[in-house]
């Protein structure tokens, strides 16, 4: 959103004001006003204009004016329709420099998980990546990706569905396990910096169950439609903050995870570790207790095991 359409839409929160009010308070023309008002309408804001000035009676359910309007975390939200891979162009976007974007999808069409897996990303979904420029070293990067974690599933717990994090980054269902939201972490760095991160972020919200696999389910099967607006807002501010206190963001983990206290196994290079998961570390390593004592994961695909 350029600087003149949030400040119209700034003074338009307040109530009614006019043509020339605006252009005043704008330090533009009352032709400028008009055409970015005409540009709002045409995102979908309804403004009416009357004997008392312009006054916005709607805002769009989604895009990204919409999302960027009453947002109180500082993100430029670029939206798409539809988009081969909101990470990809997450990635250029970071290798041109930028910071603080937001790349927004109604759908994607060539969409990957971990492990370069397929991830059904249809239309009515939530799909997204942040760019950010955390100041940390790479090494603890997992910090960022936990706290994704933590805001997605804060945002679904509003939303009326009872979910939590399996280590450490899927975000499932409580009661049978099926995944509601999935996390993907890119970086580029050095030694002892990361130059960017991009936290790609695909929640399975509006979306209709059988398109989805078996193993998934979504907010329209739980709770019913979310209005994707808020729902984007509120994880985009929950990250933010987390962000902004890096040591939260283990203990909020903690409190929204399924696997601890979980028989657990994963799958790592040198082996599969099995146990029962009883902590996760700074910076988002999983302590596992095995019959041979403690073991540290840092990285690994990891599965819940029923109990004996």
């Amino acid at each position: 959103m350029n600087d003149t359409r949030r400040a119209i839409l700034a003074a338009l929160a307040d109530g009614p004001v006019t043509g020339p009010a605006l252009a005043d308070r704008l330090d533009v023309s009352r032709a400028a006003v008009w055409k970015q008002v005409d540009g709002l309408r045409e995102e979908g804001f309804e403004i009416e204009s009357n004997g008392e000035g312009y006054r916005l009676t709607a805002v769009p359910e989604f895009g990204g004016t919409a999302v960027e309007y009453g947002l109180d975390a500082p993100y430029e939200v670029k939206y798409h329709d539809t988009i081969d891979s909101t990470n990809a162009r997450a990635r250029d976007l970071a290798g041109d420099g930028a910071s603080d974007v937001v790349v927004l999808a109604d759908e994607q069409t060539h969409s990957k998980g971990r492990l370069d897996r397929e991830w059904t990303s249809p239309s009515g979904g939530v799909w997204m990546s942040v760019v950010v420029r955390p100041d940390l070293p790479p090494a603890h990067v997992p910090l960022v990706t936990l706290a994704a974690a933590v805001a997605t599933t804060r945002a679904l717990r509003e939303a009326g569905v009872d979910a939590g994090i399996k280590w450490p980054n899927d975000v499932l269902a409580a009661d049978d396990g099926r995944k509601l939201a999935g996390i993907l972490t890119e970086m580029e760095g050095e030694a002892d910096r990361a130059n960017w991160v991009v936290v790609g972020v695909g929640v399975n919200a509006n979306v209709d169950p059988e398109t989805l696999p078996d193993t998934a389910t979504s907010v329209r099967e739980r709770a019913g439609d979310v209005e994707r607006r808020p729902f984007v807002q509120r994880f985009l501010e929950e990250f933010d903050d987390l962000l902004s206190d890096s040591d939260a963001v283990l203990a909020a983990w903690r409190d929204n995870a399924l696997t601890l206290g979980r028989t657990v196994r994963v799958e790592t290079p040198s082996g599969d570790v099995i146990g029962e998961a009883i902590d996760v570390e700074f910076p988002g390593t999983l302590v596992i207790d095995t019959e041979d004592g403690e073991r540290r994961v840092h990285a690994g695909d990891c599965e819940h095991l029923r109990p004996h």
